[in-house]
């Protein structure tokens, strides 16, 4: 199929809990939203998304179950059909919901209309189930990049500047991985089960900026991952979880005439607090100004998908912070409290889609962030 013959729809769905999905079967009942159309959903669950995370797990066993019954499917099917990323962590002002991405393919593609601006078009792919020993290394990194490029071709992206946004889940390692690839003879990453997330992100990171050249072949290795920082992707978000044993990606990104009425566009904030590039990116890419946004431009701005970190150095612009330092919680947590407030003052809602852990994405300290912007009409 051509990229111009297909249209995507955006529904962002409030949810009371990890498996509440009766938002969605209103929608579907409404005929709004048709279940065989869905391709990929990007859910915020209320958990701690740390390693004993287990609303991430929750909510995707609630979807596998709810669209084997609307797929006719089972339950391990349906999760193949469909790329599910669930991101635990609704920390400070964010909001529990579901970013629910429907593609429809249609008969032919419709005529292209002159100067009319590129369109959101989507791709999903999964890798093999990875070892736990390939976590955060180039096994990981090189499955990571060839699934890219399989969701890119699904999504028939040709060009890697078309590529906005790539969201991926990757597996973390439990104690009982750790001794499993022990006692196979294979020393993992790391003992350190809460670590390993960040390896996994990591790796799962660099294999984003691989397929999309980001990041030179020759500078990856294993000793790169989760040290040399200068490598990085500017457009991926990886979110680890106990819930997968490979990993899930979804690409977005736009294509010249294809139907959605959907456009996407993203940036890389320099720090956690740096909504000066988010503002610049709906200015410059949408023509919305975010310090005087009416009702209806509100409303067109679907979501704002965001990685969020703590500054490996310890500072946020030259001042100290104490995220890294404190035993009670998470320094993700941390994270993600600071980016969710910052981008909801700019959205003016906080159902927003903020991942913490942002190594290799974006630089040391900052992270991409990707907005969705609903236009008056489809192609």
């Amino acid at each position: 199929m051509s990229a111009h013959a297909q249209t995507v729809g955006v529904h962002r769905i409030a949810c009371r809990g990890p498996a509440d999905l009766s938002g969605v079967q209103a929608l579907v009942e409404a005929g709004t939203l048709q279940p065989q159309d869905i391709v990929a959903v990007m859910g915020k669950t209320e958990g701690n998304g740390c390693v004993n995370d287990h609303t991430r797990d929750y909510a995707a066993t609630a979807w596998s179950q709810w669209l084997a019954g609307h797929l006719g499917c089972s339950a391990d099917e349906a999760a193949r059909r469909v790329a599910l990323v669930m991101s635990g962590g609704t920390e400070g002002v964010l909001s529990p919901h579901f970013t629910v991405f429907t593609r429809r393919w249609l008969p032919e593609a419709p005529p292209p209309r002159k100067g009319a601006p590129p369109r959101l078009v989507i791709g999903t792919a999964q890798t093999r189930a990875l070892a736990p020993h390939e976590l955060g290394r180039m096994a990981q990194i090189e499955a990571t990049a060839q699934a890219v490029r399989e969701a890119m071709a699904q999504a028939g992206i040709e060009r890697l500047r078309d590529v906005h946004f790539v969201q991926v889940k990757c597996p973390l390692l439990t104690s009982a991985d750790v001794q499993a690839a022990l006692q196979a003879g294979h020393e993992p990453a790391t003992r350190d089960t809460y670590e390993s997330m960040g390896y996994s992100r990591g790796a799962s990171a660099l294999g984003v900026a691989l397929a999309l050249d980001e990041v030179p072949a020759q500078a990856l290795s294993d000793a790169a991952v989760l040290r040399d920082w200068s490598l990085y992707s500017g457009c991926a978000s990886v979110s680890a979880g106990i819930e997968v044993d490979h990993n899930v990606v979804i690409v977005l990104g736009e294509v010249a005439g294809a139907a959605s009425p959907y456009r996407i566009a993203h940036t890389v904030m320099a720090d956690a607090v740096d909504g000066a590039s988010v503002r610049t990116l709906l200015r410059d890419c949408f023509a919305i100004d975010p310090d005087h946004n009416d009702a209806v431009q509100a409303g067109r701005l679907v979501n704002l998908l965001a990685k969020a970190e703590s500054s490996p150095d310890g500072l946020v612009r030259g001042q100290r912070h104490t995220m890294l330092n404190d035993s009670d919680i998470n320094a993700t947590r941390h994270a993600r409290a600071v980016v969710g407030g910052v981008l909801a003052s700019i959205a003016g809602h906080t159902a927003l889609y903020v991942s913490g852990g942002a190594e290799h994405q974006g630089p040391a300290g900052g992270g991409p962030v990707a907005a969705i912007l609903h236009v008056e009409d489809a192609v």
